[in-house]
């Protein structure tokens, strides 16, 4: 995606892409809080939104809670997926960040046609390079490229 193509609203604080990352940021921080504290989805996004009020963006918030609340809905299915294609890896062993960038990234791919599979998988590693460890957007993309690629066949 080219930086020429943004254009902020008038109006708006943020871009539409910057506003989409930052959502994907504050939804891996979410399932992180659910994967370690095991709070439900509401509970979640309730302490994250007290805890960080000021970033009060609708359009930011809107889709945060859409990717929470999808990647939750479909987390058996979206774990069985990943594991099926991270060869000796068990989703309860991976890194928790890195295994909650796959599950959001895994929902984007799979339930969510609006959004590009590159622009999917680029904004995981993007998020992985900046929370994960060094090798995190190595591990993501190799998992999601699989999927990808399958998902790809599969749709012919």
């Amino acid at each position: 995606m080219e930086k020429s193509k943004e254009k902020e609203t008038p109006g708006s604080k943020v871009t539409f892409v910057q506003g989409r990352r930052q959502a994907r940021e504050n939804a891996l921080q979410i399932l992180y809080m659910m994967d370690v504290m095991k709070y439900t989805p509401g509970e979640a996004l309730e302490i994250f939104n007290e805890q960080f009020s000021e970033v009060s963006d609708k359009s930011i918030e809107s889709y945060t809670r859409d990717l929470v609340y999808g990647t939750t809905e479909h987390l058996t299915d979206i774990d069985e997926l990943i594991e099926s294609y991270a060869k000796n890896w068990v989703i309860k062993r991976m890194a928790i960040v890195d295994r909650n960038i796959l599950r959001f990234a895994v929902f984007e791919l799979v339930y969510r046609e609006d959004i590009p599979r590159k622009v999917s998988i680029n904004e995981a590693i993007e998020v992985a390079k900046k929370y994960g460890n060094t090798d995190s957007n190595k591990f993501v993309n190799g998992i999601l490229d699989k999927i990808t690629v399958e998902k790809k066949g599969a749709s012919h």
